[in-house]
């Protein structure tokens, strides 16, 4: 196989020469890629001095845009995706290809216990991990872990799906879940960054809550929509016995919470139909 190493990298002058560097030395006939997102500084000068081939934006699009370019540029059969501040170790990447030798289709990195950046960071994965795994009925031990390996036709079916911000590993990941295809997990630590993170917990929090409901759109609707219908209509019938015996007459509220759970249920039928439809040419 035909392997390419892809490097998201904004202002990362600071890891990305000996990041770059150390994969060359471990690996000289692989094609190291970083994808420059708009970076102020001297990232794309060190990424060229350490071997790497250099694709420009002229302005920051995002993480999950820069992988789209690394994979749309990739010549290989199979892309390593790996942050460029030096959390990742290049010497697990054999381990990735491993498991891809042996069929998998994708093969991510799973972060074990202090690799996170924070102890709130942490959580929100944890969170993340086990509603993942509830939705797709697989044990999912990193939802969110940015070092992984793919089959490059495979992933590049659903580069239209992938967002241009921080969430690209889990749409990703559970688009491959919903098409059937192969997703296994080996255990890596990741070291602490070099450089200054470029997720704001103000900023970003938001966008990572809804980080929730796209793992429930991305593979079954129905499992959100349908518990939310039956817990509206549970409480309109509460509500409905409360007024009945009370005053002995059906109330707004309760025609309110009713019709709502019927539409509820709907839009997630519609939605159901939908999600089939965007994976109808992965199936």
């Amino acid at each position: 196989m035909k392997i390419s190493i892809v490097l998201p990298a904004k202002n990362e002058s600071a890891a990305l020469g000996a990041t770059v560097a150390r994969i060359r030395a471990l690996f000289p006939e692989h094609e190291i890629l970083v994808v420059n997102d708009g970076s102020t500084d001297e990232t794309a000068a060190v990424a060229q001095s350490a071997g790497a081939r250099v694709v420009h934006h002229p302005y920051s699009k995002g993480n999950g845009a820069a992988i789209k370019t690394g994979a749309r540029e990739a010549t290989g059969d199979v892309i390593v995706f790996m942050d460029a501040d030096g959390q990742h170790d290049p010497a697990d990447i054999p381990r990735l290809l491993e498991k891809v030798e042996q069929g998998h289709d994708m093969v991510v990195g799973a972060r074990q216990k202090g690799s996170q950046a924070s102890i709130g960071r942490g959580l929100a994965n944890g969170l993340y991990n086990r509603l993942a795994s509830w939705m797709t009925g697989h044990k999912v031990e990193d939802l969110t872990s940015g070092f992984r390996a793919v089959r490059a036709s495979k992933f590049r079916e659903f580069l239209y799906l992938l967002p241009n911000g921080f969430s690209y590993p889990t749409t990703s990941t559970m688009a491959f879940f919903r098409a059937g295809y192969s997703v296994a997990y080996i255990p890596i630590h990741a070291a602490q960054r070099i450089g200054k993170s470029h997720v704001r917990l103000l900023r970003d929090g938001a966008r990572f809550l809804l980080i929730i409901f796209k793992i429930g759109t991305l593979f079954s609707p129905m499992k959100i929509f349908v518990p939310v219908a039956f817990a509206m209509f549970g409480f309109a019938s509460a509500w409905y016995g409360w007024t009945w015996w009370h005053y002995r007459r059906f109330t707004n509220m309760s025609a309110l919470l009713y019709s709502g759970s019927v539409m509820v249920f709907l839009m997630g039928l519609i939605s159901e139909q939908i999600t089939a439809l965007m994976y109808k040419d992965a199936s």
